[in-house]
């Protein structure tokens, strides 16, 4: 019984302890007057939910960096820190089981905790600083965290590399959806980048945009901050749970990613034999393993599953209909945070790429510019080293049986396609390759091994590209409007076209769909007409045998073109024409009436639509309830940046800053992504004193 007491007193004194120390950790005083400096401990949180992070040393700015995220998104974080753990299912139950197994397949607790052990002291001690951030604001705040996700606290630092391990190499690299199709198609995620150097910038001063496209829900979210300590003032996005800026700017560079034509991971298929398999003429045995997979049934119980893992030489295996083994670059590679820490630490180009030169950083290409006036486009990427092929090659099911398909090591930096300050003055990437990202082209695919991108160019690319390439010098507030165009490249290439044909062959209702997208502005703006009947059009269409003239190399720019049959065109109009007047009343129903901003409880009229429509302003929606459609992905975090003195600077996060219950900040950046607007960057501490909403003092 004295033990029992005992035992029970030092838990009670614990508690006690950290609750008491946790108020201790943060002081809020709302009344204070500005008169801190910018070393204190602090975070000022701005009228749009943005932390502005202060630290008198690194590892506090990590600390309050892991507050804030988890003041903002606390119930989203844990959740994906569970689900990284390869846990979820036993927190959460069996719908859980497949995220658990992917996980656990891949390795990722195992090597997170490998991963940490490999990282340097000093980085070590900030993982662990962002840990216990978000574990002080838990305790301090218990009853505004969901009580079904406070199962996964405490957090440890090699959580945060479990995150980022099934982030970057098992969501963006590969995921397992394309596993079980070994299909190579990416899911829907994209960006925009531009980099403008002063010789075509109006003002004479170097530019950039940053524009990613991801979905609008779970480990795709960005969050916005600023994060000042010493060596370091950068002010740029992140996603949930990553305890570092991905996308960032200082007062002297500044860089966006877009999602570069990569292929990061192959499946190879495996010849069984005796219980192994067949590798360079002899058989070899699996290495195998057992997990007990537990699974929180609906009246609280545990069961356990049983989880069976093999690994080939390629990497670990999948049995379905045939055995394949997977194999995945990044995953000896533990310096991602490191290298995105010391990318927003740079001070200038050179500082910048030696730190690039670690390629610790799997994909993404990365589109630069500084005060310098230097730009940069660098395809970004562990690319493997492979004996022959082209990008398509490598695409398919890749024979298993011997080493000569095997890939060991991965391309050094300076074999990556790369092009700084081109003649051009100008550089976009729209995930397209990088062999288009400037004309006259300034990288040549003939100078590059055939698998490492393909050749081609996307609409939405060819808007970007033409935007830059017809203006000859480009102002902050041109660049803003550029970024927000809704203009449909693929409505310019195809209606002049349609039209003729619709007049020509058509029926009743297919010539007044004429007149309709005659009078289009061709934009999906709004108050667009006619932009709902082409869109629908348009995807009623195979538009890879829809044109009479295929993309090609020699006119990258302006093919395809044409329809290759107009009448098989116009009979589609005519279908879905009438579909269109039965059910919005209308041919000409205004874009907006049937695109709807709705998130939260915002519901707005869009703009924007697909970037596969050729527009510039992505916005990816879904069918909802009224025969409207609701966005689900596209443009997400914006930020456009002149490197003047001082640097100028506006963004949007289009949903947000937060995603916690009950915070203002949910969907209240959406109105002003509804009129096409960003909203001011405020980065000194007059500014953010006069948008002050509350600060934070630890």
């Amino acid at each position: 019984m004295l033990s029992f007491l005992l035992a029970w007193y030092k838990r009670y004194l614990f508690k006690t302890l950290a609750f008491t120390f946790s108020l201790i950790f943060v002081l809020i005083v709302g009344s204070q007057s500005f008169s801190s400096t910018s070393l204190s401990n602090q975070i000022l949180w701005d009228t749009y939910g943005v932390p502005h992070i202060y630290g008198q040393t690194i590892p506090s700015a990590f600390k309050e960096f892991g507050w804030a995220q988890t003041q903002s998104h606390g119930n989203l974080l844990l959740s994906l820190y569970g689900q990284a753990r390869g846990r979820a299912a036993e927190y959460w139950g069996e719908e859980y089981v497949e995220s658990d197994q992917w996980v656990l397949t891949m390795g990722v607790p195992d090597r997170a905790r490998a991963w940490y052990a490999a990282q340097s002291p000093a980085f070590r001690s900030y993982l662990d600083a962002f840990a216990s951030g978000i574990n002080a604001y838990a305790q301090a705040h218990a009853d505004l965290i969901d009580d079904s996700v406070e199962v996964v606290l405490p957090v440890k630092g090699e959580d945060i590399l479990a995150h980022l391990q099934r982030v970057l190499n098992f969501t963006f690299i590969v995921d397992p959806t394309q596993v079980e199709s070994l299909s190579h198609k990416q899911p829907k995620a994209g960006s925009n980048g531009w980099a403008i150097s002063p010789q075509r910038s109006a003002s004479g001063n170097a530019m950039l945009l940053a524009n990613p496209h991801l979905p609008w829900s779970d480990l795709f979210l960005w969050y916005e901050a600023q994060i000042t300590a010493p060596g370091i003032d950068a002010y740029g996005a992140t996603l949930v749970g990553i305890p570092v800026l991905a996308i960032a700017f200082n007062n002297n560079l500044g860089w966006t990613h877009t999602v570069n034509t990569f292929d990061g991971w192959d499946a190879y298929e495996l010849k069984l034999a005796n219980g192994g398999y067949i590798f360079d003429g002899k058989v070899r045995l699996f290495e195998s393993e057992t997990i007990a997979l537990k699974v929180k049934q609906k009246d609280g119980s545990l069961s356990n599953k049983e989880l069976i893992v093999r690994r080939s030489v390629h990497g670990a295996v999948f049995a379905a209909d045939k055995t394949v083994a997977l194999r995945v670059v990044g995953l000896d590679r533990p310096g991602t945070l490191e290298q995105w820490w010391d990318m927003a630490r740079s001070q200038n180009f050179h500082q910048f790429q030696a730190v690039l030169q670690r390629l610790q950083l799997p994909m993404f290409t990365i589109m630069y510019a500084d005060r310098a006036g230097h730009i940069m486009h660098l395809f970004n990427a562990q690319v493997p080293v492979r004996q022959q092929g082209n990008f398509a090659d490598w695409e398919k099911l890749i024979p298993g049986e011997t080493s000569k398909t095997l890939w060991t090591k991965i391309h050094s930096y300076r074999d990556l396609p790369r092009i700084v300050d081109p003649a051009s003055g100008w550089l976009q990437n729209a995930n397209d390759p990088p062999w288009t990202t400037t004309f006259p082209p300034a990288i040549d695919a003939n100078n590059y091994p055939a698998y490492i991108a393909p050749r081609s160019m996307s609409f939405r690319a060819q808007r970007s590209a033409k935007m830059l390439f017809e203006d000859k010098k480009i102002s902050f507030d041109e660049m803003v409007a550029y970024k927000h165009s809704t203009r449909m490249e693929l409505g310019d290439r195809l209606l002049d076209n349609l039209i003729p044909a619709a007049n020509k062959y058509g029926n009743k209702i297919a010539k007044h769909a004429a007149k309709v997208l005659q009078t289009w502005d061709r934009q999906t703006n709004a108050d667009s007409r006619g932009a709902v009947l082409f869109a629908l059009w348009v995807q009623a269409m195979d538009l890879d045998t829809a044109f009479s003239q295929p993309w090609s190399e020699k006119s990258p720019r302006t093919t395809p073109d044409g329809l290759a049959n107009p009448q098989a065109a116009v009979a589609t109009l005519e279908a879905v024409a009438e579909k269109v007047e039965k059910t919005y009343g209308a041919l000409n129903v205004p874009w907006g009436d049937v695109f709807r901003l709705k998130y939260g409880n915002v519901d707005l009229p869009a703009n924007g639509g697909s970037g596969d429509l050729g527009i510039f302003r992505v916005v990816d929606f879904i069918a909802a309830k009224g025969e409207v459609f609701q966005p689900v992905a596209g443009d997400s975090f914006v930020a456009a940046i002149e490197f003047s003195q001082p640097v100028k600077a506006m963004a949007l996060t289009s949903y947000g800053n937060a995603t916690q219950p009950g915070s203002p900040h949910i969907s209240d950046q959406l109105p002003l992504f509804a009129q096409k607007k960003l909203r001011p960057v405020w980065r000194d501490f007059k500014n953010i004193q006069a948008h002050l909403a509350k600060k934070e003092v630890f």
